[in-house]
Formats: C-alpha cells, structure tokens, sequence
C-alpha cells in the first residue's frame, strides 16, 4: 500500500487557509520552510487564498533575519530569504491559523503547553514532517549547531514536504476556483 499524507483540516473561513511553521528561534527551519511553501503556494497559484507565515516557541532572535547560513542555501537554489525577520509564536497562532506545523517533537511538545494541557487533540496541530513523502513524520533535524550539510538536508525535506503540502492545498474547495 502506498503512502498517504494526512488529510489538512478544513479551512476556518471559506476561500482562504493560513499555514504556521513553527521552530525553536525562528532563524533556521520554519524560515526556509516559510520561504519555500510560500513560493510553492505562489507557483501554484493559491497566493491570493493562502498565507504562510513562521515563529519560533523561544524568543532570542525576535527582530533578527535568519541565520546567515540558512539564507545562503536559500539563495543557493533560488529563493529570496531577504523579507524574513524572526518571531515568536503566541497561543493566538491557535485560532489564526488552520494548520500549524511544528519542525520537531519538542516544537509541538511547547506549543501544545501554549494551547493547555487539558485541551483536546488537534487536527490543526502537527508535525511538519506528517507530511514528509519519503520519511513520514520524521522531525527536522536543527541545523544550527552544524555545518552547511544541515542546512541543504532541511531545504530538502522542506522542498518534497511542501511539495505535498501544496497538493492537498490544491485540493481544498475554494482555494483555486473549484467548488
């Protein structure tokens, strides 16, 4: 049997979807994921339906572009990190978002603390890497406390994740025309 991404949660408003990427500092990962998906959605024609946007649980960076290092694979393969300056991500994400992807076990572990220990499960709730085709719900390695080769295996696990991401985005009513 072959794979299947999770189905994405229901958009909370007809006719448009919010991504959130979530990271530790918001200077590595959920940056080059948020490049990368908001290029992908561009490319596919859903700018005008969906927005993507990046944070980080910890606040250190708050204000700062993104690492140096994260950038400069960016550019590498053609992407534009420039816009990017680092957030931090508030339990009003929750309710802004309709789905929230978090990069590692510890990302989802803190944001779920955000959202309260007695709260429900959440379809809009989930690793990033649920959606990864080729290792299903691997985390995203940190690369900040390695070399460039931590960075060009996250933009490749970004790239054939948001490439999936994308798919069922294409697929959700009123987000390219279709009913």
């Amino acid at each position: 049997m072959s794979w299947l991404p999770p189905p994405l949660p229901a958009p909370r408003q007809p006719g448009r979807y919010a991504v959130a990427l979530v990271c530790l500092g918001n200077i590595c990962r959920s940056p080059i994921a948020d490049v990368v998906l908001s290029e992908r959605v561009d490319e596919a024609g859903l700018a005008g339906h969906v927005t993507v946007a990046s944070s980080g649980t910890g606040g250190w960076h708050v204000g700062d572009p993104m690492d140096p290092r994260a950038a400069s694979v960016l550019l590498a393969h053609d992407y534009d990190p420039s816009l990017h300056r680092a957030r931090q991500f508030a339990a009003s994400w929750l309710e802004e978002h309709d789905l929230v992807l978090c990069m590692d076990a510890r990302n989802l572990e803190d944001v779920t603390s955000v959202r309260g220990e007695d709260s429900a499960p959440d379809e809009r709730l989930r690793l990033f890497g649920d959606f990864d085709p080729v290792t299903h719900g691997a985390e995203v390695p940190d690369p900040y406390y390695g070399g460039p080769e931590g960075f060009e295996e996250v933009l490749a696990m970004v790239e054939r994740t948001c490439a999936t991401i994308v798919s069922g985005l294409q697929r959700i009513p009123g987000l390219t025309g279709r009913s």
